[in-house]
């Protein structure tokens, strides 16, 4: 195969990507309402919202605000158009015109109580000059340093590395130190979370072989984080672990309206705002 993959040769492959995508979001909608109808008796459902982007494509917004998740987002959306010639510049494979598709999942994960870990995930197909994956997942303790926060992190990051090495034996370390490196905030010095993993441009030159990593990303994730979520649901927690917790959302919002790069991509590619500042959280505190 070539060095790049046009977009002739991904033009078969995008109805498939999409469909993934859109599966996968089905299913972790179901796994997070089961979870609702196990933690009280007012269980939160997902509303579902589509929107239309004037210039092609569009997505659907998923929101549920409950008694487990007091925000959750599991967004889908395919887009095409063209690149503003500043932004065709920063884009990887951009082609003199700025043409681009792009297909995906995003999910951010807001919990009520301080004892279960904010969620980050979200994957991707894109071309443009070029095509490939990207995506990944983190995760963010509200409790950092305890015993249950490393134990969350250990849960998580297992799984994402059983799918790691079923593709690649440095997948793993390349991917986590990716993520660490990524998701870390240069003004106060400290990382985002308890990490995971962050992929950007795979493109080994096997259409399937990338596509079954970015599958099994999505699978790692729905594998674990329920899992964890039930470990720690039902665990009374303090007001000052709560107000603890509104401060640590602080540098998610941080990160995200600074430095998020899925967040760079909605606004510049006229995408439909709701659904690009979903992962912001409902409350937030600063000190």
């Amino acid at each position: 195969m070539s060095e790049i993959l046009a977009a002739p040769a991904h033009e078969a492959h995008k109805p498939e990507a999409r469909a993934w995508f859109e599966a996968l979001r089905d299913r972790i909608c179901a796994a997070f309402e089961m979870i609702e109808d196990e933690g009280g008796p007012n269980p939160g459902r997902f509303a579902r919202t589509p929107w239309d982007r004037p210039e092609g494509g569009g997505g659907v917004i998923s929101l549920m605000k409950g008694q487990v998740f007091e925000k959750v987002g599991v967004n889908v959306s395919t887009v095409s158009g063209m690149f503003s010639p500043d932004f065709a510049k920063q884009m990887h494979g951009s082609t003199p015109d700025g043409a681009f598709w792009a297909s995906g999942i995003s999910l951010v994960a807001h919990m009520r109580s301080p004892r279960v870990p904010a969620v980050h995930m979200n994957t991707r197909m894109i071309v443009t000059g070029k095509g490939w994956f990207g995506g990944g997942g983190d995760l963010t303790p509200l409790q950092p340093g305890t015993p249950e926060a490393a134990e969350d992190a250990a849960t998580f990051h297992a799984a994402l590395r059983a799918a790691c090495d079923r593709h690649g034996a440095d997948y793993y370390a390349r991917y986590k130190k990716w993520c660490d490196e990524y998701f870390f905030l240069p003004h106060r010095n400290e990382p985002r979370g308890a990490g995971g993993i962050f992929y950007d441009y795979l493109d080994t030159g096997d259409f399937a072989a990338d596509f079954a990593f970015t599958r099994d990303v999505g699978e790692a994730f729905l594998a674990a984080y329920p899992e964890i979520v039930r470990r720690r649901m039902a665990e009374p927690f303090t007001p000052a672990e709560r107000e603890a917790q509104l401060v640590r959302r602080g540098r998610y919002v941080e990160f995200n309206l600074l430095y998020d790069r899925g967040t760079t991509f909605g606004l510049k590619t006229g995408g439909n705002t709701e659904a690009i500042l979903m992962s912001l959280p409902p409350e937030v505190k600063w000190p």
